[in-house]
């Protein structure tokens, strides 16, 4: 498997575990600024010309929505990997010197999106809430077993 295929989603994991690190309700802020910066990821290179500029409005819309609530947060991110894509057919790479910078943020940017659509979860919280619920069961296991009178044989 190609590098380029790889890279970006490992760059998206890394970036959902920092993120994760920031707790609620500022870490869904935080999502909502980010996704409006890389709406305008875009608009010095001006490839689609003032398409350049309805889509960072959109962009931005979304964002602001995305204050309040995580869908639009993805839903943004989906529409910045179509953006990407779009750029990566058409030569105009959000890296000028990367000519596959485009395609890469495009693989990366939906992983983004499933997140946010799962309600952007913090992750290390989630795996200490396993472990917890996993020495629970193992306590109420060795309760139940001091508490069940042995019989004799």
């Amino acid at each position: 498997m190609k590098i380029q295929w790889i890279v970006p989603v490992l760059i998206a994991i890394v970036f959902i575990l920092l993120a994760s690190l920031i707790k609620e309700p500022n870490r869904r802020k935080f999502m909502a600024i980010f996704v409006a910066g890389a709406g305008a990821a875009y608009l010095s290179g001006g490839g689609f010309g003032k398409w350049e500029l309805v889509f960072c409005t959109v962009m931005t819309i979304c964002a602001y929505q995305g204050l309040g609530s995580y869908r639009f947060i993805g839903i943004a991110w989906l529409l910045h990997t179509a953006w990407d894509i779009l750029h990566h057919l058409y030569g105009n790479p959000l890296l000028p010197f990367d000519a596959t910078s485009s395609l890469g943020c495009a693989i990366c940017d939906p992983v983004i999106a499933a997140w946010c659509f799962a309600g952007a979860p913090a992750i290390f919280q989630m795996q200490a809430r396993r472990i917890q619920n996993s020495e629970s069961r193992i306590e109420d296991a060795d309760h139940l077993l001091r508490a069940t009178p042995h019989s004799e044989f």
